[in-house]
Formats: structure tokens, sequence, C-alpha cells
């Protein structure tokens, strides 16, 4: 019986197994080898429009006069907003990209200064936007202050961190509006979470530096839609959605369940925190979204490196931002100091801890966070929030060593002699 079976099996399924084989082998290896080189096509094309831009640093110097709100920066943020990257061939062909944009606020020696980095084709309709919300600001173009800047670990140490969110990408985290400097109040009332940060910049010695980079796209929303071939989403809204329909639904079988004491049905509800969080994360998927990648830099003296005060600041500055309810940020792991998962012995002549400092430096320099050579985890943060976390503070951030414009400027008198 079995012998009859093996027989059969050999002279009639076999046969059709190996044609069907053969006969689909093409396609098999066509997709194979899809999988393969069309990642490596996209970074070698992408890599080419990228080096064929021309970029530009600006810097910002506030006047000692500013009485804007955050909002101004979001008014900012979504005059730049562009998630148009050219039509497929553009894309596939030409590696066309998204316009990307670096956000930084550092500190050389305790001298704390804004810059944006831009497209040079982009910078005047930037500086347009940001004269329009921002009058009394000086813009200058400024040589990049990373280029001066050679790593050799036997005179610097750096300590360098990615930030990613603390719960998932739909909670919103804690923005000026809950501050209540959407209301425009007096100087001396103020409560601005940017300011201790700034305050802590400012207290750095003339050797110290910390560098802090908010590298920016608009999110464009086109995900992979399950179930589908090639059908788009936007991952980030469903998955906010899919959170208040959780809630929703808990609340509507908790009202079920509940009974009182004579067994009838219990009007209950769902609480306030639950409320403010469906408020939370509906108003937050109803403003321009953006992608954001955040790295920071402490940079110092071998002899002088001091972990707890460099790091730590920058990861209690980042605490202001968050909240128990909604969101926060927290370090991407070990990913630039991997040897600290070990004892020290598994690095003991720190090659590992050099090798991801100038790793994290150039990825620095490079601005790089959504394409090779240096891809990292990215957050989604709408124009309020990113306006929270990088904006201009006014007279209540008093720290001496933030560059400010001298004196407010005035035009001419119309009635000069000509």
């Amino acid at each position: 019986m079995l012998e009859s079976l093996y027989n059969s099996f050999l002279v009639e399924v076999l046969p059709t197994v190996i044609s069907i084989i053969i006969y689909l082998s093409p396609l098999v290896l066509t997709y194979i080898l899809w999988i393969i080189f069309w990642p490596l096509w996209l970074d070698y094309i992408q890599s080419g429009f990228i080096l064929s831009l021309k970029y530009t640093l600006l810097e910002i110097r506030l006047p000692k006069d500013i009485y804007k709100s955050p909002l101004a920066m979001e008014v900012f943020l979504n005059s730049i907003y562009n998630a148009s990257d050219g039509n497929k061939f553009n894309r596939w062909w030409k590696g066309e990209l998204r316009p990307e944009y670096s956000l930084e606020l550092v500190s050389l020696g305790g001298r704390v200064k804004f810059f944006i980095r831009t497209e040079d084709r982009r910078k005047s309709n930037l500086m347009s936007a940001l004269y329009s919300q921002f009058p009394g600001i000086e813009i200058t173009e400024v040589e990049d202050y990373t280029k001066p800047f050679v790593f050799d670990p036997k005179v610097w140490r750096i300590w360098g961190g990615e930030f990613i969110f603390t719960k998932k990408n739909a909670y919103p985290i804690k923005t000026y509006v809950d501050y209540g400097l959407d209301k425009d109040p007096k100087e001396e009332y103020k409560v601005d979470p940017l300011v201790p940060f700034i305050e802590f910049l400012g207290s750095l010695d003339p050797e110290q530096q910390i560098w802090i980079q908010f590298v920016v796209r608009g999110h464009k929303g086109d995900d992979h839609k399950p179930g589908t071939l090639f059908g788009e989403t936007d991952a980030w809204k469903d998955e906010a959605k899919k959170e208040i329909n959780d809630i929703l639904i808990r609340d509507s079988k908790t009202k079920i369940a509940g009974k009182d004491k004579d067994g009838k049905g219990q009007a209950l509800s769902i609480t306030e925190g639950e409320k403010e969080i469906v408020y939370a994360l509906e108003k937050s998927i109803s403003k321009t979204p953006f992608e954001v990648g955040i790295r920071a830099l402490y940079i110092d003296k071998k002899d002088k490196f001091n972990p707890p005060f460099g790091s730590g600041g920058i990861n209690a500055g980042f605490k202001h931002f968050g909240s128990e309810h909604l969101n926060g940020f927290k370090t991407n792991g070990d990913k630039w100091h991997p040897s600290m998962k070990g004892v020290p012995w598994e690095d003991p002549a720190n090659k590992k801890r050099d090798k991801y400092g100038a790793g994290i430096l150039d990825a620095y320099k490079r601005r790089c966070f959504f394409h090779a050579p240096w891809t990292s985890k990215f957050v989604i943060l709408n124009s309020e929030e990113l306006a929270t976390v990088y904006h201009f503070p006014g007279q209540v951030a008093g720290t001496p060593t933030l560059d400010r414009v001298p004196s407010k400027k005035g035009e001419a008198p119309s009635n000069l002699p000509i």
C-alpha cells in the first residue's frame, strides 16, 4: 500500500510540483531580488538627492522685549509644513524627499543660542515666516558650529542620546496650552517649561557644550494599510482613534455591568482623567503633524566629564514636557551606549564607548535621522507640541548668557533730509 502511494507520488505528483516551481521561479526570484535591492536603490538615489542640496544654518537672536507666546511659533511651524515629496517617478528615480528642517537649541560654553538649519532654496520663505511672527528678531546666516569640533577620545568625552515617547505615539505630551501660555499672561506670571532647560544650558562651563536638535519633516500619513497590497492609511490617527474607542467601549461595558444596591443598572461614566485623555487625543490629531527626530549631545573635556550633570540635566529638561496620564520623553534605550548594558571589563579600553560617541556626533553633524547612513526611531508631534519643545521664550527667561539683540531697532524718521 505504502509502496503504491510512493510510486504514485513519484510518477504523478512530483513532476507536477517541479513544473509549478519552475514556472513560478522567475516571479519568486524577482520578488527576492526586489526585497534585497530596492532598499539599497532607494538609499543610493536619496543620498544623491541630499548631496545635491545646499544647506544653510540660521542663527536667531531674540529681542529683550519679546512677548509672543508659543502660539506664534506654532503658526510659523504650520507655515513651513510640507509633506510633498513629488510624484512616484521623482521619488523612485530621482530620490526626491520631503523638506526637512533642524531646529536646534545649543549651549557653547554657557552661551545659549537658537539655530534653524534649512535648504538654501527655502531660506527666504522660512525667514519671511519667522519675521512675520517675531518682528524684533535678528536672523543671521552663520557657519556651522559643529564643524570646528573634532572628536579626539584622548581629549574629549561625549554622551549622546535620542529621545522617544514613554507611551504610544498617539498620546500627546504636555503642551504650552496646558501651562496657560496660550492666554499670553504677563511675564511675571508665565510658567514656561522651556525656561528651566535654558537656565541649565546657561550654567555650563566655558569648555562644556550641549547640542540639542529636533530634525523635523511633515508627516505624510502614507503607512501600509493592513490586509491590502497597496492601500495606505495614517497609522498615527488610526492609533489615536483606537485608543479613544477603547476608552469609550470600556465605559459602555462598565455601565452595563454596574449595579446599585437594588440590583438596577447604575449610570456610570468615564473618569475625569479618561475624559481628559479622550479630549487630548481628539485635539492632538486635529492639528498639523510632524515627524520629529530628537537628538542631544553633551561634550566635555575627558578629565572633567560629568555624566550626572550633562546627561542628567538633559533628561531632566525633557521631563517638563511629560504627563503621567498622557505622554513624555525618555532616551531610546542604550542605543549609543551598548557597553553600559554589561560589566566594565566588556569594554576595558573604552573602544565601544568612543566608537558610539563618534557615531552619534557624525549623525548630529549630518542632521540625519530619517535616511541612511543614520536612521533612528522618531516621534510624531503636532504643531502645538513641537512649538512647546522649541520656541522663543520671553523675558521670563532671565538667563544672562541667552543671546539677545542688544536693543530694539526702529525705523528711520520720515523727515530726514535727502
